[in-house]
């Protein structure tokens, strides 16, 4: 049970960790133009949401809220809005040591999912307009493969 409870926490920080990089400009920097990128970023989020239903709800609950001191929250969180590009390196890569969320330290270890770049990009879009987050920073994969 113990093993257990330790495992779901590194899974929850992974996923809710973000870096102190801030939001950026919802503009593809691509030249597109901005209702093609409205259309490809609510496609982006529809696919986003099959994935985190996949591989998040378990430590971050369908509605984003997490668990307390256990499994960070997604939804509202000033860790998410602040540290993106740390966020999408913990959804690629995983994610262990200290982070504070909404004020409460988590410190767990948080695995890799084994998520493409696409997956990453759309579950990382999903999460930025879902539960009252709306964070201007659309996810590529290409973004994803920077990093």
């Amino acid at each position: 049970m113990k093993n257990l409870s330790i495992l779901g926490l590194l899974i929850l920080l992974f996923v809710s960790c973000n870096s102190n990089t801030k939001k950026t400009n919802a503009t593809v920097q691509n030249n597109t133009p901005v209702g093609q990128n409205k259309s490809k970023l609510k496609a982006s989020i529809e696919r986003g949401k099959m994935v985190y239903n996949d591989m998040c709800t378990t430590c971050h609950l369908p509605n984003g809220k997490g668990i307390p001191r256990a499994f960070p929250p997604l939804a509202d969180s000033d860790y998410l809005r602040d540290n993106q590009t740390e966020s999408i390196k913990a959804v690629k890569f995983g994610l262990s040591g200290e982070i504070k969320v909404n004020g409460i330290t988590y410190n767990s270890m948080m695995a890799p999912l084994g998520l493409s770049n696409e997956e990453v990009a759309d579950v990382m879009n999903y999460i930025n307009n879902s539960w009252g987050n709306s964070i201007d920073n659309f996810v590529t994969p290409e973004k994803v493969s920077e990093l």
